[in-house]
C-alpha cells in the first residue's frame, strides 16, 4: 500500500512522536510505501505548557518525514487536503490525541478523502482530553466525523468514541516503546544518574500534569515514612512541570520530604529513559484520571513493576497482582500499593511476569490490526 502518516514525528519530541516513527518504520518492514507528514507549528508557543517542542537532533535516515502542517493556519489546511487528494494514498493514517488538533485534521481528512480512494484511519489515544475546553465536543465532532476507521486503546475511548460516530472502531493495546533501549545493570543506572545505590528507588515518570495525581502519591509517601521504616527508599519525579511547580514544591516542604524527594524536573530525553527504569523498584502511576499510558509501555520494556490506580484504561493493561498492584485513587489506596510491592518477593515475580506479559504489546500486532481496519473499509 502507499500509506500517508499525518502527525507529530521529528523534529517533534515526546511519546507521540516516537509512536508514529516506530509505526512507519514497522509498515515499511511489511514492504509498504510509507511518508510522514508532519508539523511546521504544533502549538503555538504561548498554547505550549513546556520550555519546548523539539529536539536538535538530525532526523532518522530511514524515513521519510516532511514538515508542512501549520495547525492555526487554514489556508495551509486547505493545501495539504488538496495535495493528498492528489497524492491518493491508500491510507491516511492520523494520530489524534486533543481537540485542538481537529479543525486542522479534519479539514485535510475531508479533503484527502474526495478523490473517491484515500481511505482515513485514526489511531485515537484520547477523545475527551483530561482538560476540558468548552469547544472541545464541537471539535470532537467536526474531526471524528471525517474518519473512516479508528484503532483505540482502551475501552474508555472506546465508549466515549461511540458517544460520537459508529464508524468501525478495533481494539489494540499499546505497543512497547522499543526505541529506548534494553535495560541496563541497576549500578550502572544509579551512575549514570547520580544516585546512591545503596538507596532503594521508586519512580514517578513522565510529563507533571495536574490529572496525573502526583499530589496524592506525595502524601502517600509522607504516610509510608510515617507508619514504617522508610528512610532508605526515595521517590524520583522524573519529567518537564506542564502544570505550576509550586503548589508541589509547598506540599514538599510541608510534608517535609525535601530529602526524600529527587525532582528531576526537566523533560528526559529518549537516551536517558532506560537509566531512569533501569534503578527504579518500580513504576507509580497515581492517576486520577486516565485512558491508556504510554508510561506503562515503558515499565514494560523494561520490566519495571508497576503500582497504578484503577482508572481509565490503565488496569486493562497491568493485571492487578501479577506485573505490579492496582490501588484506589486515594492517599490510602496508593500508600497501601506501594507498601505492598516492597513485601516480599513481590518484585522479582513482578519483573519475572513482565517478560511474559509484555508478549501482548507488539507494534506488528498494531499494523495488523490497523491493516484488517483498512481492509474493512476499503471494501
Amino acid at each position: 500500500m502507499k500509506i500517508t502518516i499525518l502527525g507529530p514525528a521529528h523534529p517533534y519530541r515526546g511519546g507521540l512522536a516516537s509512536i508514529m516513527e516506530i509505526m512507519a518504520r514497522t509498515f515499511v518492514r511489511r514492504g509498504h510505501h510509507v511518508a510522514i507528514r508532519t508539523f511546521t507549528l504544533q502549538y503555538p508557543s504561548l498554547l505550549f505548557p513546556g520550555t519546548r517542542q523539539t529536539v536538535d537532533m538530525p532526523p532518522p535516515a530511514d524515513l521519510v518525514i516532511r514538515r508542512c502542517i501549520n495547525t492555526v493556519r487554514p489556508l495551509n489546511w486547505l493545501r495539504i487536503g488538496r495535495e493528498l487528494k492528489r497524492e491518493r494514498p491508500d491510507m491516511l493514517l492520523m494520530k489524534y490525541w486533543t481537540p485542538f488538533m481537529a479543525p486542522c485534521f479534519g479539514t485535510i481528512a475531508r479533503l484527502a478523502r474526495r478523490n473517491g480512494h484515500t481511505k482515513v484511519l485514526c489511531q485515537i489515544d484520547n477523545v475527551e482530553p483530561h482538560e476540558h475546553h468548552f469547544t472541545d465536543r464541537s471539535f470532537n465532532r467536526y474531526y471524528l466525523h471525517s474518519v473512516d476507521g479508528f484503532i483505540y486503546m482502551s475501552e474508555q475511548v472506546h465508549r466515549e468514541l461511540s458517544a460520537y460516530t459508529s464508524a468501525p472502531a478495533l481494539f489494540s493495546p499499546h505497543p512497547l516503546f522499543e526505541n529506548f533501549g534494553e535495560r541496563v545493570e541497576r549500578n550502572e543506572a544509579c551512575i549514570r544518574l547520580g544516585l546512591n545505590p545503596d538507596k532503594r528507588y521508586a519512580l514517578f515518570f513522565g510529563l507533571v500534569r495536574d490529572y496525573k495525581g502526583l499530589d496524592l502519591l506525595l502524601d502517600a509517601w509522607a504516610r509510608l515514612k510515617r507508619n514504617g521504616p522508610f528512610d532508605d527508599r526515595k521517590l524520583i519525579v522524573a519529567g518537564e512541570f506542564y502544570t505550576s511547580k509550586e503548589p508541589y514544591l509547598k506540599q514538599i516542604a510541608e510534608l517535609g520530604l525535601q530529602n526524600d524527594i529527587l525532582l528531576h524536573d526537566r523533560f528526559i530525553p529518549d537516551d536517558e529513559v532506560r537509566y531512569y527504569f533501569s534503578a527504579a523498584d518500580c513504576v507509580i502511576q497515581p492517576y486520577k484520571s486516565a485512558t491508556q499510558s504510554g508510561v506503562t509501555q515503558i515499565a514494560y520494556q523494561f520490566c519495571t513493576p508497576m503500582v497504578v490506580t484503577d482508572v481509565g484504561g490503565l488496569t486493562e493493561i497491568v493485571p492487578d497482582g501479577r506485573v505490579g498492584y492496582v490501588a484506589p485513587p486515594t492517599v490510602e489506596g496508593v500508600a497501601r500499593a506501594v507498601e505492598r510491592i516492597y513485601e516480599g518477593d513481590a518484585l522479582e515475580r513482578f519483573r519475572q511476569n513482565c517478560l511474559e506479559e509484555r508478549k501482548r504489546f507488539s507494534w506488528e500486532a498494531m499494523c495488523d490490526r490497523i491493516e484488517e481496519l483498512y481492509r474493512s473499509v476499503a471494501e
